[in-house]
């Protein structure tokens, strides 16, 4: 689907936004003591051909869900619906969640082909708010540039959802976040 022509300046000053807050911010998920050196995340560059403009399928019947924790706990969400895309030729599908049914948005977790190589082994999160993230003709955009790592990456504090199977992609979503490094580890990609 086509971005809008600033899209991409709107997808760097929220990546700006990020590190900055995770830099600076007294809740940011860095543990303190590594946020001095904190030089920013990784990520993909913008790619336009990652990012939808999809109806949902919305389930006609939600099931409830109870997916584990990292931290061996277990957290119950409403199955809504389902997105249907295309990636390079190949049909996928993610299935929508919520934790209240009366959340105006949805949670997309996802596992690719990049899972545990260039990102995080866990998978990723995608966030979809009710305003921000609709068409004016009510489509919902998927936008893969805006997947995050979620917060257990950075500390053992956070407790995080694993990724259901159902949400486990066979293919490589090149977009978003890529896997985290400290500042010792890091190294940026070539040019």
């Amino acid at each position: 689907m086509s971005a809008s022509p600033d899209w991409a300046d709107s997808l760097e000053r929220h990546r700006r936004e990020k590190d900055e807050y995770f830099r600076d911010h007294p809740h940011s998920p860095i543990p303190p003591d590594g946020r001095e050196s904190f030089a920013g995340l990784n990520y993909y560059p913008p790619n336009p051909d990652y990012r939808f403009e999809l109806p949902l399928s919305e389930h006609d019947e939600k099931e409830s869900v109870t997916l584990a924790t990292t931290t061996d706990g277990e957290r119950e969400y409403l199955e809504w619906g389902e997105f249907g895309f295309d990636v390079g030729g190949e049909e996928c599908s993610l299935r929508a969640y919520k934790s209240d049914p009366t959340e105006g948005g949805f949670w997309l977790p996802f596992r690719d082909r990049t899972s545990g190589e260039e990102t995080y082994g866990g998978g990723r999160y995608l966030d979809l708010d009710t305003t921000d993230d609709r068409t004016d003709g009510g489509l919902w955009i998927v936008d893969f540039n805006l997947a995050y790592n979620p917060f257990c990456v950075y500390s053992e504090r956070y407790e995080c959802p694993l990724v259901p199977m159902e949400n486990w992609l066979d293919v490589r979503i090149e977009a978003g976040e890529k896997a985290y490094r400290t500042s010792e580890s890091y190294e940026p990609d070539e040019p």
